[in-house]
């Protein structure tokens, strides 16, 4: 009995050594597994950065259908990157053949017809698994506007044709309709300051932020038909049908907009036939001298021809099959004197707060960005992007002396209808701004005359697309984070390594458990 117990205490004292080896095992496995899951998580804390992730890309088209010609641009930005700033890029313009749509009113299905070339040449530029996520609106402007004055359904025509066809197209249709005159003007206006980074930059930090001292400028387009003028004034806007408001990136934005139909380039040279022809009288049989076509210039066209828009009242004894003559004296304080006629500088209850025509508008106020025509005429003249008031001037009454053939010589490649419109609309610019919008000498200065900003032209299509497709948020975008591959792969493997150790201590406890079951 003693050798028995003797043999049975020391295989006690045997099983509870093993059962504290086994103690030991297992919590040492169970420790070295909260290690690592400690190690991951600080991996996963620490050192977290901005990280760009591989997108792919999406694309937008507008066309811009105006009153002389119709145009498209295609945008590209970033998959998953709507709610940025400054990532849409222009990758075409194509500019349609033939006059705009509303030159269609007879001939609808030849409006939808002419654009058949650049949808080809924008298919082609997007790949064609995008096609079908491709959003392609079609926005008609101050040429559509006057044809719905003149005859609303051949204005609706002329829309079923253009959306017909670019529904045979395998793109993603948002619709074609004609814009208002404040939209046109505000869509510019953001177009310009999205480019610009008024709204939000990108910061060296790596992060999108507002710009402490971003600079908001305000927007001025000449078109063919109309002009627009946008800005945010200094004091509150009292006619708050001229005022538009905006939620972007997180501010609030008032701007003054207002855009004036038939003050358009095209428009206001037909203002300026229509006057001469009225200043004459019935006689017509002899040539009306115009004093800002360049002498030796000669133009003949009909009554019809001439008084084919709303913006230009017919006579009393209009005929649309009698002949008119033009006749060039270039003459230029005859030709300032002239375009002064079309606008009322008068009818304003308060100078200081009046554009022209009696129309509200705030003091001018900040920098602005002058587009379209303004742009194009002022390049021609070599004017681009700034030029003294003193020198513009001079610039454009030394063109308005120049005899026709001397013109015709020095710019052989220039069309006719181009060449022989720059005297007359290098004052009706300067008029308009002087004026009509009342720059002066000092605010002149803060005018900036180009085309594109940030590589991409500048018009309200790009603003039209970013507010219709919600590349434009309302509050401001947050950052991406991140952590470099590498340490990422660090903080997977502890926890795997974590994880794997729990399982053989979880394995272990239930094996010796067993073994001492049957023991």
């Amino acid at each position: 009995m003693a050798v028995y117990r003797r043999g049975a205490g020391l295989s006690g004292r045997s099983a509870m050594g093993k059962l504290a080896v086994k103690q030991a095992a297992v919590g040492v496995l169970v420790a070295g597994a909260a290690c690592m899951g400690v190690i991951a998580l600080i991996l996963t804390l620490v050192r977290v950065r901005s990280m760009d992730l591989p997108v792919g890309t999406q694309y937008g088209m507008v066309f811009d259908a105006g009153s002389t010609h119709t145009a498209l641009f295609l945008y590209q930005w970033p998959e998953g990157k709507e709610n940025n700033t400054g990532v849409v890029s222009q990758v075409l313009v194509c500019d349609v053949e033939g006059p705009g749509i509303s030159s269609y009113a007879s001939d609808p299905p030849g409006a939808g017809q002419s654009l058949k070339a650049c949808l080809d040449k924008a298919k082609a530029s997007i790949p064609a698994e995008r096609h079908r996520d491709s959003p392609v609106y079609l926005g008609a402007t101050a040429g559509m506007r006057l044809l719905h004055l003149q005859n609303p359904t051949q204005s609706v025509q002329v829309l079923q044709e253009v959306a017909k066809m670019i529904r045979s197209y395998p793109f993603d249709f948002r619709g074609a309709r004609i814009i208002s005159g404040q939209e046109e003007g505000a869509y510019g206006w953001i177009t310009i300051n999205y480019l610009l980074e008024g709204f939000i930059q990108y910061s060296f930090e790596g992060r999108w932020k507002h710009p402490k001292n971003g600079k908001i400028l305000g927007a001025l387009d000449l078109g063919g038909a109309s002009t627009q003028i946008t800005f945010t004034p200094k004091d509150p806007i009292l006619d708050k049908s001229t005022e538009a408001r905006f939620r972007l990136y997180g501010y609030n934005y008032g701007i003054y907009t207002h855009s004036y139909l038939c003050y358009g380039k095209e428009q206001a040279m037909k203002q300026l036939q229509a006057q001469l022809v009225k200043a004459k009288g019935n006689d017509l049989s002899q040539p009306v001298t115009h004093p800002c076509y360049n002498s030796g210039y000669n133009l003949s066209l009909t009554m019809g021809e001439l008084f084919d828009s709303p913006c230009v009242t017919k006579p009393s004894d209009f005929n649309a099959v009698t002949p008119v003559t033009f006749r060039g004296s270039g003459s230029p304080m005859e030709c300032q004197d002239l375009v002064k006629t079309i606008f009322n500088l008068t009818g304003c209850p308060s100078a200081s707060s009046c554009g022209f025509n009696g129309i509200y508008q705030p003091p001018i106020s900040g920098q602005f960005f002058a587009f379209s025509s303004y742009f194009y005429t002022f390049s021609f003249l070599k004017l681009t992007p700034q030029a003294p008031l003193a020198q513009v001037q001079r610039t454009v009454e030394e063109f308005c002396r120049k005899k026709w053939t001397l013109l015709k010589a020095e710019y052989p490649g220039e069309k006719e209808r181009f060449l022989r419109d720059y005297c007359a609309t290098g004052y009706y610019i300067t008029t308009l701004l002087l004026d009509g919008f009342k720059f002066d000498n000092q605010s002149w200065s803060n005018i900036v005359f180009q085309k594109q900003a940030a590589d991409t032209d500048i018009g309200w299509t790009l603003g039209y697309m970013l507010n219709l497709t919600n590349l434009i948020p309302a509050e401001r975008p947050q950052a991406a984070v991140g952590q470099s591959p590498e340490q990422w792969a660090a903080a997977v493997f502890f926890i795997v390594f974590g994880v794997f150790l729990c399982l053989v201590a979880i394995i272990m406890q239930i094996f010796w458990s067993r073994t001492t079951d049957i023991v």
